[in-house]
């Protein structure tokens, strides 16, 4: 199966340009969200260098942030790059757990690979990789057991259909988390 990230942005645009005035945008170097910048304009998810990965993980990003969240650029979330203290990396990895797990759910519906990331290579790694993956996970089974916010669902829900995940879903939801939840520390490395 070939994973094209034109094919998020057509489906993204076409499920949310209307009804959310957001877009999807491919980038170059790091993801943003710039908010509209002037009535009727739509706001833009910008991925970092064409991956697909990202355009998931940033979409997500998208899916939870509120209504106020969304005026914003970034969120009005901070972002402290590469290189983070062992109590930032902390707040990384919690800030991280939804985003995260709608991803993986994301890319298990695009019959994609997921990698989790702590994102902080050149820093001390992660905070607890494990408790991070299992946090994630745990957070995944939740949306799918008690609902997934309004817009993840729907994209959700599109990219079942598009890729033909619908049937399989589940089967490939329980491979991927035993593959994730046995990786050692280090092993994954997300483009992202």
């Amino acid at each position: 199966m070939t994973h094209n990230p034109d094919d998020l942005i057509m489906l993204f645009n076409d499920l949310f340009l209307e009804s959310s005035r957001t877009i999807l945008v491919r980038g170059s170097d790091e993801p943003e969200y710039l908010p509209a910048t002037e009535a009727g304009g739509a706001a833009q998810i910008i991925f970092a260098h064409g991956y697909f990965a990202s355009a998931l993980h940033e979409i997500s990003h998208w899916c939870i942030a509120g209504a106020h969240r969304r005026t914003l650029p970034d969120y009005g979330y901070w972002y402290c790059p590469d290189g983070r203290t062992a109590g930032q990396q902390k707040a990384f990895e919690q800030a991280e757990v939804k985003p995260q797990a709608l991803e993986w759910l994301f890319a298990v519906a695009a019959g994609s690979r997921f990698h989790i990331s702590v994102d902080n290579l050149s820093g001390g790694g992660a905070a607890d990789e494990s408790g991070f993956r299992r946090k994630v996970r745990a957070r995944a089974n939740h949306y799918l057991e008690h609902g997934m916010p309004a817009r993840a669902r729907a994209f959700f829900d599109t990219l079942r259909s598009f890729y033909g995940t619908g049937e399989t879903f589940e089967h490939a939801w329980q491979e991927e988390s035993r593959r994730i939840l046995s990786h050692a520390p280090d092993t994954d490395i997300k483009e992202d």
